[in-house]
């Protein structure tokens, strides 16, 4: 690697996450390095600014500027996990792994893709996220993450009419593995998940990042519709098994 000094280093991987598109990777500067400090990314409010810097098309330490124009984006189609920040500071080909830094200087994410059809629409990992896996990394050269055994779909209006749900918010379950903690705990397919340890869903997305998150061997509470009944199931975080998730299906056809 590179470093502003011009200095060349040659580093180590510690760990990579292909889910997250994230790396740690350990070198042995020559010098005292100053090092960027990462913000808490959750706090980030749409319109803020942000600053990308990166070598874009091999031009080194460009700056550009713009503002966080969305948070929480997913469906990408980028990654496993996704929970971008949206901005339309410039971001090219090269500028890749480069920060996405707020006014305070500090990192609020990695850059780490474009819309090449589109202009000014560029994401970042968020800086929660980068610490969450690269911590695992550094500990245990891998990042271990919970699964409760489903795959699941969205809920649309539709279907959360013909389900019995009065909003469209929560994840459906689509399909239980067998011998997982879902099957364990009683869950079927059709039920609709609407909280998670005490926290409502807004989505498959955001059912799968906390469960993702959760501890493993931690016993969590379901909220769920069933019949038009709400109802609630306790099952045991287990570890994910490696390449599964709880994944997402594509939304089914209206009948």
């Amino acid at each position: 690697m590179r470093l502003s000094s011009k200095e060349e280093a040659r580093g180590r991987i510690i760990g990579t996450d292909a889910k997250t598109d994230l790396a740690v990777v350990r070198f042995e500067p020559t010098a005292p390095l100053t090092v960027a400090s990462l913000g808490d990314s959750d706090k980030l409010r749409v319109g803020e600014w942000a600053i990308a810097i990166g070598n874009p098309f091999g031009l080194d330490q460009t700056v550009t500027v713009g503002v966080v124009s969305a948070t929480g984006r997913s469906d990408v189609g980028i990654t496993t996990y996704e929970n971008f920040i949206q901005t339309d500071a410039s971001i090219n080909p090269g500028n890749s792994g480069g920060p996405l830094v707020n006014l305070r200087g500090e990192v609020i994410g990695i850059n780490t893709a474009i819309v090449a059809t589109g202009q000014g629409i560029g994401f970042a990992i968020p800086a929660n996220m980068v610490k969450r896996v690269t911590s695992q990394l550094i500990d245990r050269g891998k990042v271990t993450r919970g699964w409760i055994g489903v795959a699941m779909e969205p809920l649309t209006t539709e279907l959360a009419q013909a389900l019995g749900v009065r909003d469209a918010r929560g994840a459906v379950v689509a399909r239980v593995y067998p011998g997982s903690p879902a099957a364990a705990a009683g869950l079927v397919q059709n039920d609709v998940i609407v909280a998670f340890d005490g926290t409502a869903i807004e989505d498959y997305h955001h059912l799968q990042r906390l469960s993702a998150d959760a501890e493993v061997g931690k016993m969590v509470k379901l909220g769920i519709m069933r019949s038009r009944e709400r109802r609630t199931l306790e099952l045991r975080i287990a570890e994910a098994p490696d390449r599964a998730a709880d994944t997402a299906l594509p939304p089914r056809e209206p009948r």
